[in-house]
């Protein structure tokens, strides 16, 4: 049986600047999966990685950690096919359109704007992504300067299927990658609509795998969003 590995990054930097730095919790997280991998004896073959920077640390701590414990960590390979949809476009270009039809959506903006900088601002603008995610993947607002759902699913799973044949039979591998190329992948596999699909982004928790079963041409569903490695609550997070 041949396994691959997908892998939430550890805590980004939610509602600040650089967000695609992993915060003090996200690298103690991806030190918690790397522990965890060598306290079970877990050995991968390959290691691929998206091309962010979240992606690309959270693989050099767990890497580092496995490593250390005197097993082999191959060096990664960079897959951008692999990263994120860019939110942050998705957002700048969807909300100006979204909130003159919606009046969830417009609620949601005002309250975010009259939130500021407090902690508060940043549940509402998760609650107005959610919300522009739904519609986004319905593509119920054509634009074009951005990634359709269709197009970025068809991204990651093209690079997903690559990454598939790469590996030798009866091998294991790990993508370290973001929530919505998991999601997509889990769209493909389990043949999901595009907003059951989605709502799986906010379900998955940093620094958790799923995997992936690859037998006689099958690529199954074995597990979601697994942490067992996260052993306290302060590690538990969505972003």
């Amino acid at each position: 049986m041949t396994v691959l590995t997908l892998v939430r990054h550890g805590q980004a930097s939610y509602m600040e600047e650089d967000y695609d730095r992993l915060s003090a919790l996200g690298e103690a997280q991806a030190r918690k999966l790397g522990e965890f991998w060598a306290r079970h004896r877990l050995e991968f073959q390959k290691v691929f990685c998206g091309p962010a920077r979240r992606h690309m640390r959270t693989c050099e701590i767990a890497g580092e950690t496995v490593r250390a414990a005197g097993l082999p960590w191959p060096d990664p390979v960079i897959v951008s096919e692999v990263d994120e949809l860019d939110a942050g476009k998705l957002m700048q270009l969807y909300v100006p359109k979204l909130v003159e039809h919606d009046a969830e959506a417009r609620r949601l903006w005002d309250e975010f704007q009259a939130a500021g900088g407090s902690p508060e601002a940043g549940r509402v603008l998760q609650s107005l992504f959610e919300a522009v995610a739904r519609h986004w993947c319905d593509a119920a607002i054509p634009i074009t300067e951005v990634e359709s759902w269709q197009s970025f699913r068809e991204r990651v799973t093209s690079a997903i299927a690559r990454i598939r044949q790469s590996a030798p039979n009866g091998s294991c591998s790990v993508v370290f990658t973001s929530g919505g190329p998991i999601a997509a992948t889990l769209s493909a596999t389990l043949d999901l609509p595009p907003r059951k699909a989605v709502e799986l982004i906010w379900a998955s928790r940093n620094c958790s795998y799923s995997e992936f079963l690859c037998e006689n041409g099958r690529f199954s569903l074995s597990s979601f969003n697994s942490h067992p490695h996260l052993d306290c609550r302060e590690l538990l997070t969505y972003r």
